[in-house]
């Protein structure tokens, strides 16, 4: 896997495949639409941004390249891959705990805020790390 050069795609499985964080000036994809759906991304090496809907979905810092990205209503999966270090924003159903899984590794939990969003950091130091997360 890599960054994903035409920024977004769906996958065959319906998943969203989105970011580039080897770009050095700011791309975007303004309205992606699956569906009745529109997506935005904004990607670059400083910060990968998807919204859904207007409303945003997740945020990378520093940028980072997500794959398999999905969201049901047991939580969220996807791979992400990036330089270092990302600190991942996602807004979820509001004040939910959800468990952490990194690699198949139990982090720990999050519980989102009144507004839904989760934060956490994942190490991923130029190597692909599996994400889910699951509601508890």
């Amino acid at each position: 896997m890599a960054v994903v050069e035409e920024l977004i795609r769906l996958e065959s499985d319906g998943s969203i495949s989105f970011g580039d964080y080897l770009a050095l000036s700011k791309q975007k994809v303004p309205a992606f639409k699956v569906k009745d759906d529109t997506y935005y991304v904004k990607t670059f090496e400083e910060i990968t941004r998807l919204e859904k809907n207007g409303k945003l979905l997740f945020e990378a810092v520093p940028g980072a390249a997500v794959h398999n990205f999905i969201t049901t209503d047991k939580g969220a999966k996807f791979s992400i891959e990036g330089i270092d270090d990302v600190q991942v924003t996602m807004e979820l159903e509001p004040e939910t705990e959800y468990r952490v899984i990194v690699d198949d590794f139990n982090v720990g939990s999050v519980k989102s805020s009144l507004a839904g969003k989760i934060a956490f950091s994942v190490d991923t130091s130029g190597k692909i790390k599996e994400i889910k997360l699951e509601k508890m």
